[in-house]
């Protein structure tokens, strides 16, 4: 998903100098671009998920204080009053847990309830709405009909991609990247011309969710430069947005060559250094025969297969057979499968051949890597500041 900032403004506005910048010649089309992408914070609070429980509630009645103040007489005393008038600061260590977790979730019941009851256009609200999916995410019904505090072990709990990390913000994510890296908010992707002759200009930003993997912004990213008459020639990029699939289909569709360093293959023959990859196996797609380093001859080849990941390319296994692999002096460097075969699986020929994956991430990748570490913006902006700061 794409997140704009106030209606497209950003967008406009970027289109607007882009337009100018290229009537005066300083960007134009068919060039050398690069992309890297960094982390935005969210402007939300870090909150435990009881906090983000009780918080959602105070939300949830501020928004019908605000539209339907009637709907709250009689339902909000003096207890709920010292519970939800003013921000929650509970900590990670909350005096009587068990006790204020389901004496906030049956709060929120009645609250919502109530709504439904009186007045059901008021669950649309994005506060309630927000409390809604909230409360589904932290709590569920037993079989007897109680309210219960869900865990991993006990009534499961939501992916990142989807778990609600404050009411003020619904669309904010908690990701994390490498054992560093956590925030909760956006990704930004930011592109830019990098010809050795020429001036840096931005030339896109795109904002996405925290959770969504760099590769899904490529074709957006393209088609954006395609209307502003600014594809390059050759994309520059790092391994986050190298999947053969989405390589496959810039060349096709734009006539764009993404360069950068391609997935890592974690099969165990890739990991050790003495066991024989797919890389040192001879493959003949004319003949659809697949030749190890021994110099047997695959007996099968089927696929190519779909998978199940939309960023991974569609695979052809080639097939040897027990008798070919069982006698063979090296056979542990090769397989160590119960039947003794070998399959060996790789993409098509179209995919295989595209032209643009290296080993390492381009230089000039790297340094827009190196400008954005002293981007990454302060969770005390406004969201909209947040992401209009990061697009123009």
């Amino acid at each position: 998903m794409s997140v704009s900032p106030e209606g497209g403004r950003a967008d406009r506005l970027l289109d607007l100098a882009l337009a100018r910048l290229k009537e005066a010649g300083l960007v134009r089309e068919r060039t050398t671009q690069r992309t890297d992408s960094t982390h935005v914070l969210a402007a939300v609070r870090d909150l435990t998920r009881l906090e983000l429980v009780t918080e959602a509630v105070r939300a949830a009645l501020e928004e019908l204080a605000g539209t339907a103040p009637h709907l709250l007489a009689g339902l909000v005393d003096e207890e709920w009053g010292r519970r939800y008038g003013r921000p929650v600061r509970l900590g990670k260590n909350p005096t009587r847990p068990k006790t204020r977790t389901l004496a906030t979730g049956g709060d929120a019941v009645r609250l919502l309830e109530h709504v439904g009851e009186h007045e059901a256009d008021r669950l649309s609200g994005p506060r309630v709405r927000a409390l809604q999916q909230i409360m589904v995410q932290n709590y569920y019904r037993d079989g007897a009909g109680r309210l219960r505090w869900r865990t991993a072990e006990d009534g499961g709990l939501p992916p990142s991609a989807v778990a609600v990390v404050s009411p003020y913000d619904p669309t904010a994510r908690y990701a994390r990247r490498g054992h560093v890296t956590r925030w909760k908010g956006f990704v930004a992707h930011l592109t830019e011309t990098c010809d050795p002759d020429g001036v840096n200009v931005i030339t896109d930003v795109a904002t996405t969710d925290a959770t969504s993997y760099d590769a899904k912004a490529l074709p957006g990213i393209h088609t954006r430069l395609g209307r502003r008459g600014l594809l390059p020639t050759e994309h520059l990029v790092d391994g986050g947005y190298t999947s053969l699939v989405h390589l496959e289909q810039a060349a096709r569709e734009h006539q764009v060559t993404v360069t950068g360093p391609l997935p890592v293959n974690s099969t165990r023959q890739h990991r050790k250094n003495d066991s024989f990859g797919r890389d040192v196996f001879h493959i003949d797609f004319d003949r659809q025969q697949v030749t190890c380093p021994q110099g047997e001859t695959s007996a099968g080849w089927h696929g190519p297969y779909p998978t199940s990941s939309p960023t991974a390319a569609p695979l052809i296994v080639a097939r040897f057979t027990k008798s070919q692999c069982r006698p063979c002096p090296v056979r542990t460097r090769c397989t160590t499968t119960t039947d003794s075969a070998r399959t060996v699986g790789f993409p098509p020929r179209e995919l295989r051949d595209l032209p643009g994956p290296t080993r390492d991430p381009p230089a000039e990748v790297l340094a827009v890597r190196q400008r954005l570490s002293g981007r990454h913006q302060d969770p005390r902006q406004s969201q909209a500041q947040n992401l209009l700061s990061f697009r123009v």
